[in-house]
C-alpha cells in the first residue's frame, strides 16, 4: 500500500479506537483535530496491515518509509510533519500502557519544507498607507492609528513591542519589560523577544505623528488618559491590545486603498526589506530589527532579489526569456557593428 494513496476506511482496531477515546475524552481534543488523527490513525493501521505487520511492531525503519512515499507523493513538510506527529503521539501512549518499549516514530522527522518568504509592501503602497489621512475619521483616532503606522512602518516594531510602549521611562516600564519614546533623542526604547532591549531611531515623518498625537491624546474624550501610562490606548483609558491594532490596521489599509489588509508585521518586513534595498547593510538591519541571529535577517536578502529581479524585468531589453528584441534596440553600437568592451 502506497502511505500516500486515499486512505480506505477498515473498522478502526480496538487498540486505535482505545487511543481515539483517549484523546477525545481525556485530552478533550477539538472535533476537527480528533478528524485528523482519526484519518492519520486510520491510514498508519493500513499501511501496517498491507506491511504484514501488527501496530506495536513496525520498526523505525519502516516508517521512515512510509514518511519518504508522503514526500515522494508531493505531501509537503509541514503536513507529513503533522501525520507523524499524530504517529509519534499513538506510540507514545503504547509505551505509557507498557505495550512497546521504545517509539519507532521518536527520531523520524519530516523534511524541511523552505520558509515562505515574508509579505512584503512595495514602498509606494507602504508610503500610501502612511500617508493615507480620512478627515471624515474622528481626529483623535485618526492621530492615533497614524501614529501607530509610523512606529510600525519608520521603526519596524512588532505589534507587542508597540502596544507596550509607555509615554516615558519610569522605574515601573523597567520593571515590567515595557518601552518608551524619547522625543527629545528622537528614539523609541523597546524590550523584545529575550527580553533584549534595543533602541530605533525616530524618522522625522514618525517624530511628527507622535507629536500630533500626543497633543491630542489627553485632550477632551480621551477618558483616563491622564493616568495612563500608555502611549497608545483606547477610548476607555486602557492600553491597547494586540488584536486592536490589527482591526484598526486592517481598517484603515482598506480605506488608503490598498488591494489586500495590512497587517502589523507586514509592516515590520516593508521596513526591513526598504532599509535593506536602500542600504545594503544587513547587520544594521539585524540590529533595528533587535534578531539574536543573522541568519533570521537574511531572509530578507531574498526579498531583496526579488526586487532587483522585478527591476530587472522591467527596463532591461532582454529579460524577457525567448522574447523577440525590441525594434530599434541595438544599442550603441548599431547593427552589424561591434559593441566596445
Amino acid at each position: 500500500m502506497d502511505a500516500a494513496a486515499p486512505v480506505q476506511q477498515p473498522l478502526v482496531q480496538p487498540l486505535v479506537q482505545r487511543y481515539l477515546d483517549h484523546v477525545r475524552y481525556e485530552k478533550r481534543l477539538a472535533t476537527r483535530t480528533l478528524a485528523l488523527y482519526t484519518e492519520h490513525l486510520t491510514r498508519l493501521q493500513g499501511l501496517a496491515d498491507t506491511a504484514g505487520l501488527a501496530l506495536p511492531a513496525v520498526p523505525p525503519a519502516q516508517v521512515r518509509r512510509w514518511a519518504a512515499q508522503l514526500h515522494g507523493a508531493g505531501l509537503g513538510g509541514r503536513s507529513i510533519a503533522l501525520v507523524l506527529s499524530c504517529w509519534r503521539g499513538f506510540y507514545a501512549w503504547l509505551g505509557r500502557e507498557g505495550l512497546i518499549t521504545s517509539n519507532p516514530v521518536a527520531d523520524v522527522r519530516a523534511p524541511r519544507s523552505p520558509k515562505p518568504l515574508p509579505k512584503a509592501l512595495g514602498v509606494d503602497a507602504a508610503v500610501q498607507l502612511a500617508e493615507h489621512d480620512n478627515p471624515d475619521d474622528d481626529p483623535w483616532l485618526e492621530a492615533r492609528d497614524a501614529a501607530m503606522v509610523e512606529l510600525l512602518y519608520g521603526c519596524g516594531l512588532r505589534v507587542s513591542e508597540l502596544v507596550g510602549l509607555d509615554l516615558q521611562a519610569s522605574a515601573e516600564a523597567h520593571q515590567q519589560g515595557r518601552g518608551w519614546v524619547d522625543l527629545h533623542e528622537a528614539e523609541v526604547h523597546v524590550m523584545g523577544k529575550g527580553s533584549k532591549r534595543r533602541s530605533v531611531p525616530l524618522g522625522r515623518a514618525a517624530l511628527q505623528a507622535l507629536q500630533r498625537w500626543l497633543t491630542l491624546r489627553g485632550g477632551e474624550g480621551a477618558g483616563a488618559a491622564t493616568t495612563q501610562p500608555a502611549l497608545f490606548m483606547g477610548r476607555h483609558g486602557t492600553r491597547l491590545t494586540p488584536q486592536s491594532v490589527w482591526q484598526r490596521l486592517r481598517r484603515r489599509s482598506l480605506q488608503a486603498g490598498l488591494p489586500a489588509a495590512v497587517h502589523p508585521h507586514m509592516l515590520r518586513h516593508s521596513f526591513a526589506s526598504h532599509v535593506l534595498q536602500s542600504s545594503g547593510d544587513l547587520r544594521a538591519v539585524q540590529e533595528l530589527l533587535g534578531h539574536a541571529n543573522i541568519s533570521t535577517t537574511q531572509v530578507y536578502t531574498r526579498l531583496d532579489f526579488q526586487h532587483l529581479a522585478k527591476a530587472y524585468d522591467a527596463a532591461h531589453p532582454r529579460a524577457r526569456k525567448g522574447g523577440p528584441a525590441k525594434k530599434g534596440a541595438e544599442g550603441p553600437a548599431g547593427p552589424g557593428r561591434k559593441p566596445d568592451h
